[in-house]
């Protein structure tokens, strides 16, 4: 008996904030009648621009609406938001990218990775992926999503696409690992 009184006040007690959530929004005590114009939406013709010093002055109800916030601008991963980044390429002795790479922190952008097959090469640069967040890599068609990414390698010839939105300002560097030749990485600076 003791075990069943006590699972129906957890019962009562766990369903009474979700009650309280869906309460009907009832008026304050002594709300007046300007505060109730306010809800309720102008008629044709007439100019309502919602700046009432009444309803900027009135104490906040129980009921309240939510306020909504601006986060910044929405479809940051649209592909009018995305900028194409000049491809890196993976080629025995050849330089991997044309020069550094200025991002701005929040942007989105799109990076091919080029292997001729001359080598088994790789890129590994795991402070860069953890400073930016990886929306995708693309391999023959293949999208993947990953949680992290340290390195890709490539046994052969082929792409890999990559597509990412800066975050933490910095100097990063894509390297081929093993190699100390300034020619063999790919710098990136997110400010």
């Amino acid at each position: 008996m003791t075990r069943l009184m006590i699972a129906a006040l957890m019962a009562a007690a766990l369903a009474a904030p979700a009650l309280a959530q869906t309460a009907p929004e009832t008026p304050a005590p002594g709300a007046d009648a300007a505060q109730a114009d306010a809800a309720t939406p102008a008629p044709a013709g007439e100019d309502d621009d919602d700046d009432d010093d009444a309803a900027a002055a009135a104490p906040a109800t129980a009921g309240a609406a939510v306020q909504h916030h601006d986060y910044g601008p929405s479809g940051i991963m649209v592909r009018s938001n995305r900028e194409d980044l000049e491809p890196l390429t993976l080629a025995s002795g050849k330089p991997v990218a044309g020069g550094e790479y200025t991002l701005k922190s929040g942007g989105y952008y799109r990076i091919n990775i080029v292997a001729d097959g001359s080598a088994e090469l790789a890129l590994s640069g795991g402070d860069f992926f953890r400073a930016v967040w990886v929306n995708e890599i693309i391999v023959n068609d293949i999208e993947i999503r990953p949680m992290g990414v340290h390195s890709i390698e490539f046994d052969a010839a082929g792409e890999a696409e990559i597509s990412f939105v800066a975050i933490v300002p910095g100097r990063y560097t894509l390297s081929v690992p093993g190699s100390s030749g300034e020619t063999q990485a790919a710098h990136f600076i997110i400010q």
